[in-house]
């Protein structure tokens, strides 16, 4: 009884690590390209007018640089309380996911491979925000900003949290001088 519960014990701590190894050296090739064979398959059900959108220029950034880097550009003239601005940065870090998602695969396999590195500054104003947003086009790097409800501390349809993603090097130099939050 005791060597089977040794043996069973044994397979099980094996299965564990060899999972844990597999993992660990290809965190997001298996599942990616499983969803994106599921994605194809609804593709060809789509409606004539939901035309499948272009993918986005970064994606050939992606063969060719290493590291990757989300930034979330919080404004700072709102005032809102840590929670808030933790819920918007979700918001925003979701919103500019789902955005990349189907345009730039590889995109987003390259920052899940870097361990998908965030980091949160904060800007004065609105109109800041949007000037750092057009900066951030110029350089073809995928942006979302989320636009609160209004629900709870701030007026509605305050534009609060700009996320960008990119090449370390390339989101540097749109948001290398503003200071962290």
């Amino acid at each position: 009884m005791d060597l089977a519960l040794l043996s069973a014990v044994l397979v099980g701590a094996g299965c564990l690590a060899l999972g844990y190894y597999i993992g660990a050296r290809y965190p997001a090739r298996i599942f990616i390209s499983a969803r994106l064979n599921k994605d194809s398959a609804v593709v060809g059900n789509r409606k004539k007018k939901d035309k499948p959108k272009e993918p986005l220029e970064i994606e050939q950034l992606a063969d060719i640089l290493e590291d990757f880097k989300m930034v979330l550009v919080v404004r700072n003239d709102l005032k809102m309380g840590k929670g808030k601005i933790a819920a918007q940065c979700s918001h925003a870090t979701l919103g500019l996911y789902k955005k990349v998602l189907h345009r730039a695969p590889k995109t987003l396999n390259r920052w899940e491979m870097c361990a998908q590195p965030k980091v949160v500054v904060k800007i004065e104003c609105e109109e800041d925000m949007l000037v750092l947003q057009e900066r951030a086009k110029s350089l073809k790097l995928p942006t979302h900003i989320t636009i609160d409800a209004g629900r709870t501390q701030i007026a509605p349809n305050s534009r609060t949290v700009m996320a960008i993603l990119g090449p370390v090097e390339v989101v540097d130099d749109v948001t290398g001088g503003l200071k962290l939050l």
